[in-house]
């Protein structure tokens, strides 16, 4: 039985939402996670939401303790993980409000701790990065955003930079170089440290600004971004109760 690990998940533990609803403090060996868990059932299926960066944001991109996050999920037996993101759109075919089923990632974060293996004093462990993100979840995600008539784009690169400041502008015209389509503060190294968990995982990022490259747009503010997501925080919803009956 799948059992559904949620980052982000504003909004679903709401108890209308989530039923048989308990609240668990852990502590992992990393320490604790960025919140309590959130455990019950959606649908009929399992659930943990954990918010990511806490249950007030109290925590910066750079103060997420992202390995502590896995690990309570994996320890809870979490068998999938659906991460939920805001992201600025580096292309102009990705609007305001539409979603992006990242397939890849770029790591331009400088101050995490991106693995759980910090040392090989017992063995050597190098985890296969080519395909972070799950292509099963990736397909189960588009095939119900498709139904719901959601605008969602079924692959797109992510670039994670370290926040919690923008852009500049040189650096966003680098990104869109680079191959990236969006761009966040959170993607990695979560989807590193999944993988390295052995947990399938997919990320759903939502476009809620155009970061600074287009020349026609004001540069991104976090006001903006706060209004974007939260006109558009009931259709990531609908697309997460959509998929999670559907997870095998």
């Amino acid at each position: 039985m799948a059992k559904i690990g949620i980052i982000g998940g504003s909004g679903l533990d709401d108890p209308d939402l989530l039923k048989e609803a308990d609240i668990l403090e852990v502590d992992t060996p990393y320490g604790k996670p960025s919140s309590p868990l959130s455990i019950g059932k959606i649908a009929g299926v399992d659930v943990i939401i954990l918010a990511r960066h806490g249950k007030k944001h109290q925590f910066s991109p750079t103060q997420v303790n992202n390995r502590a996050n896995i690990s309570a999920l994996k320890h809870q037996g979490a068998t999938h993980i659906l991460a939920t993101t805001a992201c600025g759109s580096l292309r102009e075919e990705i609007g305001r409000g539409d979603f992006v089923l990242v397939d890849q990632f770029i790591d331009f974060t400088r101050h995490r701790k991106i693995t759980f293996h910090d040392s090989f004093e017992n063995e050597a462990t190098h985890t296969p990065m080519a395909e972070p993100f799950d292509r099963g979840l990736r397909t189960v995600l588009n095939d119900v955003a498709l139904e719901l008539g959601l605008k969602a784009h079924n692959q797109g690169t992510v670039v994670t930079i370290e926040g919690p400041r923008f852009s500049t502008k040189a650096e966003s015209k680098m990104f869109r170089i680079w191959g990236a389509d969006v761009i966040n503060m959170s993607t990695a190294p979560e989807a590193i440290l999944a993988n390295e968990a052995e947990i399938p995982y997919a990320a759903i990022a939502m476009s809620t600004d155009y970061d600074c490259w287009k020349e026609d747009e004001e540069p991104v503010s976090w006001n903006e971004i706060l209004t974007v997501f939260n006109q558009n925080a009931d259709k990531v919803i609908q697309l997460l109760i959509g998929v999670i009956p559907k997870i095998q």
